[in-house]
């Protein structure tokens, strides 16, 4: 073949090399090299396709799916093709350019071979820069001795010879990758707190705002105090000017005034709410500059209410309401701490679930507030266990505890001060439901093994109510009302449990529960049973103990005391 053959055929600036790798381009594949497997992807500019929209880079670049990008060559990382322009083949012999263009009615003039018979679109990219002193014209030698980019056209299919090259399209410059769309979190659910001696709750709800000349009507949360301790529960709306935010926190005191936790940029406002007539008094008590701020339960002495800071290395309790000015400082425990218990009934001893900075087990400990957070470990079930304590009643000194110490996290109960091991209930041990204790029958001054206990059950139906006790060994199960504010709840001296729920034409309600006894075998109202402890040796509070028999005593081993002398 002579030159002048070489050159009608070939002169273009990219050349017609490859026509093979050409062919894939055409069909919206992407010239990855032999190895590599593409994901097939769409030519759109939108992007559609297995890795539209997912970010996902390689070599520097993401599949954005913009339009007018050639697809780059991946060598290990299987993902999406991007797509590309298309463009079009132009007959031999003229001139080539750079850009897209659409192939006219290719026949036999044409001199395609057969796969292109049809019209189809390929990339075209930008003819490389020779190096200085090469000739544009194929087969010329430079000032290097090297030859250009000539290559004779090859049948489809046809295999190339040993020393033939082959050409490798230059890479383009990364698109710009998008950034991703955050997905916005939900906001959390506002708790529903009741006061140490139940007589208020407080919880934040949604209420209906009518719209403006400049904003839309839509949906607000304000703070709502409920009564309990009266012949009929009511609540009190405490609205203010500006909505709050569902993060907010509040606690219910004796008095009856409502304190609210606010985050206000990089720090915690604290303010007390109480009712003037038809609005609403904001009482500011200070602010606390700090990460994090999580209220403690209510604090037994009805004034006061503190706060847990959790730093890296150590945790701060601040005193956020019943100090003399403001939020105060009144001790720093080492480690992370969690959770949050009352041991008596003036609020000096606060039990705190404990993880030390270097890692290892949570337990419980206790701190002394009045000593400057004096802290003296309060569980130690096993070496390297979890033991966490979820609830303690002062007058009794019931615990109810969560640990792993059995081989798997489990519901356990024990007496504050007492020798005796932790028992483990096989009662409290549901296979398809969490169980939750939230509420203790006081009063029962030295007897823990007769407090009724409220647990919150959540299954795949929903959540209802448990009552239990130590000495019954026998979990009952009962229908929870509809409205219910779940894991909330609070007992009288008699054993009558209340369950605040709110719904329907309802808006403030309390259901009285009557704690069942444990001889009972009744039917709940909806779709309930009674769960009796299994069986087992190793759970003292799982097995019925057997009743005494009595058995004759020889007389030498009488008792004397009672005896009447007759005279």
């Amino acid at each position: 073949m002579t030159a002048c053959a070489i050159e009608n055929g070939t002169a273009r600036a990219t050349g017609a090399a490859g026509d093979a790798t050409d062919a894939v381009l055409g069909s919206g594949g992407s010239d990855l090299p032999v190895g590599t497997a593409p994901e097939a992807g769409s030519g759109s500019g939108a992007g559609s396709g297995p890795g539209a929209g997912t970010g996902a880079v390689v070599a520097g670049a993401a599949g954005t799916g913009t339009s007018g990008t050639a697809a780059r060559p991946v060598t290990a990382h299987p993902v999406a093709a991007r797509p590309v322009a298309p463009r079009a083949l132009t007959p031999r012999g003229a001139a080539r350019r750079t850009g897209a263009a659409v192939i006219a009615a290719p026949g036999a003039a044409s001199g395609l071979p057969a796969p292109f018979a049809s019209s189809v679109s390929v990339p075209v990219r930008p003819a490389p820069a020779l190096p200085p002193g090469a000739s544009g014209k194929p087969g010329a030698l430079g000032a290097s001795g090297t030859s250009g980019m000539s290559e004779a056209p090859r049948a489809p299919g046809a295999a190339r010879s040993a020393g033939e090259r082959t050409r490798t399209p230059a890479a383009l410059p990364a698109a710009p990758v998008p950034a991703p769309t955050p997905v916005p979190a939900l906001p959390p659910v506002p708790a529903f707190t009741i006061s140490a001696d139940g007589a208020y709750a407080a919880r934040l709800a949604l209420a209906d705002v009518a719209g403006g000349d400049d904003r839309d009507g839509g949906q607000a949360w304000f703070v709502e105090r409920w009564t309990l301790d009266g012949h009929e529960p009511y609540a009190v709306p405490l609205p203010l000017d500006q909505p709050e935010e569902p993060g907010s926190e509040v606690l219910p005191l004796a008095d009856g005034r409502v304190l609210i936790r606010r985050r206000v940029a990089d720090r915690h406002a604290v303010s007390l709410l109480y009712p003037t007539g038809p609005g609403t008094g904001e009482l500011p008590l200070g602010t606390v500059e700090c990460a994090d701020l999580t209220l403690l339960p209510p604090c037994p002495d009805g004034a006061s209410a503190y706060a847990l800071s959790v730093g890296a290395h150590s945790t701060s309790v601040w005193l956020v309401a019943g100090g003399a000015f403001g939020p105060e400082h009144v001790a720093e425990v080492p480690g992370r701490c969690s959770g949050g218990v009352w041991l008596d009934r003036t609020g000096r001893m606060l039990a705190l679930d404990r993880e030390m900075p270097g890692g290892g087990p949570v337990k419980a400990v206790a701190v002394d507030l009045e000593r400057g957070g004096e802290v003296t470990p309060l569980l130690q079930i096993a070496p390297g266990s979890d033991d966490r304590l979820l609830l303690a009643d002062p007058d009794s000194g019931l615990l109810l505890i969560r640990s792993d110490a059995p081989g798997h996290d489990r519901l356990g109960w024990g007496v504050l001060g007492s020798s005796l091991p932790v028992r483990f209930p096989e009662c409290l041990r549901l296979p398809d439901a969490a169980v939750t204790p939230f509420a203790v029958q006081p009063g029962q001054m030295l007897m823990p093994e007769n407090c009724a206990v409220a647990l919150r059950i959540d299954g795949a139906e929903g959540s209802w109510v448990g009552v239990w006790r130590p000495a019954g060994r026998r979990l009952h199960q009962l229908a929870a009302p509809d409205g219910w504010q779940a894991g909330s709840g609070v007992w009288s001296r008699d054993g009558v449990l209340g369950l605040p729920y709110s719904g329907g034409d309802v808006p403030c309600g309390v259901a009285l529960l009557e704690a069942p006894a444990d001889g009972e075998r009744h039917a709940p109202p909806v779709a309930t049973v009674t769960v009796t402890c299994a069986e087992s040796g190793m759970q003292p509070s799982a097995t019925a103990s057997p009743l005494s028999t009595c058995k004759p005593v020889p007389l030498g081993q009488a008792p004397l005391v009672g005896r009447e002398i007759p005279g």
